[in-house]
């Protein structure tokens, strides 16, 4: 028997007085977050939430978060975290695609309507029956008309509630990802997945009871951020600072009060606290706290690396995972001579091998094949989908679409993706559904979807576009409407229109030939859109 719940129950029995969240003037105890995941999950089950019905949750890096998050867990339900840049026809296909049966969504800004655009996904699915809107101040009426607000919802709700009992082998969460092609996949992790994941992050960081305060800059949505500092934050009882939008300079002074001791953040994050350095930053006081830097997403430049180390005292540990391995599989080790520019070595408890597209293995130093994983970390499978999830695991392997090499030492480096996904800044993204967006815009003829190089966000979405014969569209007017179509990380920054493609003879898009075409583009100070 095992809930994933018992995290944050745990630490809130044992150190119910420690501070659990912290967002600007806001502190949330332990004692206070669980009672809050009480009230919610009291009321999940009054509305006819069973075990095993799935609730998604569409959420920046709010209390809100893993208060909903663990309650839905509580309640013996799957949770299906959404990317909070979902547009309303993305969010209808992931609510049709999970069957679920209950969404709680922010209400967002005005630059960012997640509220509106949840809620038109909601109305656009046929199987889910709930929605509850999280409004900024939870005083306040719905802004959308006829709309349920959760705070209307939880008045009077107990703050006790017993958990559902779950078995370690049953789906705590679904993660959505493409893997490489085609539409969002659903990636089903168990409890204990997930547990054994969080227990191996500690175990590799050292991280005890009470020790440590965190800086979560890291979309508690994407499983990075979730793994490695929600679930691994909550089982010790540090404290979790919560940062709704990256922001290096805000980021840094929140470093400076509040002596954080672990963050963790993708390469574009890492590079933009490195240029948000002015002498109004107390970068000893930083230093003196900061005890683990991690990375992840995508490769880390040698020279941020180097510069970090320099300005914060810290070696930045990179790693390597998926949705699928719930996710860390590979980290540099603190305590075996961390090495600048590979993911390091299996953690405790998997086993990492390269193979070639047989399956059949790949050995020597530096050969270059697939990694495959296996151990407590690989998923259940693709929800709803045996035949994909057949291509993906063997005999407990699962085989990651990337490929890479290993030295003498057993340590592996990244050399390339199997496939043409695209990682924008810390975020997959995933060309075929670009493409299949572009194409029904009225004057698209056909379209091509590669990343090119970006020196902030790692790679950069630009799309070959052929028009229809007559059409006047723009480039300009292009990257306009992808915006409104697509997801904010998603749509291509650079559209290009050209007459032809390069093909091969049987008509397939050398999309290596495009990528290969752009040089590298020039970041913005301190972007990560």
């Amino acid at each position: 028997m095992l809930n994933l719940s018992v995290l944050l129950e745990d630490s809130a029995r044992r150190y119910p007085t420690r501070e659990a969240l912290v967002l600007g003037p806001n502190r949330l105890t332990y004692a206070q977050v669980d009672a809050a995941a009480n009230q919610v999950a009291n009321l999940l089950v009054e509305r006819g939430i069973r075990t095993g019905d799935k609730v998604a949750l569409s959420c920046p890096n709010l209390p809100w978060f893993p208060i909903v998050y663990y309650a839905v867990l509580k309640a013996g339900a799957v949770i299906v975290p959404l990317n909070v840049l979902l547009k309303g026809r993305e969010v209808a296909y992931h609510l049709a695609d999970a069957d679920v049966k209950a969404y709680v969504c922010f209400e967002g800004t005005a630059e960012l309507p997640i509220g509106a655009e949840g809620h038109a996904g909601f109305v656009a699915s046929d199987g889910c029956e709930n929605f509850f809107l999280i409004t900024a101040n939870p005083a306040a009426s719905s802004p959308i008309e006829g709309v349920e607000t959760l705070a209307q919802a939880l008045a009077g709700q107990p703050t006790t509630f017993e958990s559902v009992t779950t078995e370690g082998t049953d789906t705590a969460i679904i993660l959505y990802t493409s893997g490489t092609t085609g539409q969002p996949k659903g990636a089903e992790l168990s409890h204990a997945n997930t547990m054994m994941n969080t227990l191996a992050v500690n175990r590799l960081f050292g991280n005890e009871p009470t020790r440590d305060t965190h800086a979560l800059a890291l979309p508690l949505f994407h499983t990075f951020g979730a793994t490695v500092q929600m679930h691994a934050g909550f089982s010790t009882a540090a404290t979790l600072l919560l940062v709704p939008r990256f922001d290096a300079s805000q980021v840094l002074d929140l470093m400076q009060r509040e002596s954080v001791t672990f963050f963790a953040g993708v390469p574009t994050m890492w590079w933009g606290l490195l240029n948000a350095l002015t002498e109004d930053v107390d970068v000893a006081r930083i230093a003196a706290n900061l005890r683990i830097g991690v990375s992840g997403g995508s490769g880390l430049p040698v020279e941020i690396i180097s510069r970090v180390q320099e300005k914060f005292g810290v070696q930045i540990l990179e790693g390597y995972g998926l949705s699928e391995t719930s996710p860390v599989a590979t980290f540099s080790d603190p305590d075996r001579d961390p090495r600048p520019g590979s993911i390091g070595v299996p953690i405790w408890g998997v086993e990492c091998k390269l193979i070639d597209r047989d399956w059949n293995e790949v050995t020597g130093v530096d050969k270059v094949g697939e990694i495959a994983i296996r151990g407590h970390l690989v998923m259940k499978g693709y929800f709803g989908r045996p035949e994909e999830t057949a291509e993906v695991i063997r005999d407990g392997w699962f085989r990651s679409g990337d490929l890479a090499r290993r030295d003498e030492d057993g340590f592996y480096y990244i050399v390339d993706r199997v496939k043409d996904m695209i990682i924008r800044g810390g975020f997959n993204v995933y060309p075929r559904e670009i493409e299949d967006v572009l194409m029904s815009h009225p004057d698209v003829s056909l379209a091509a979807v590669v990343g090119v190089p970006h020196e902030s966000h790692g790679e950069e979405v630009k799309a070959y576009v052929i028009l229809n014969p007559g059409a006047t569209v723009t480039a300009p007017e292009l990257v306009a409407w992808g915006k409104t179509q697509m997801a904010g990380h998603k749509y291509p920054r650079i559209v290009e229109i050209v007459d032809s493609l390069p093909m091969t003879a049987t008509g397939k898009i050398l999309k290596r030939e495009l990528a290969l075409r752009t040089p590298a583009t020039r970041p913005h100070q301190g972007a990560l859109a």
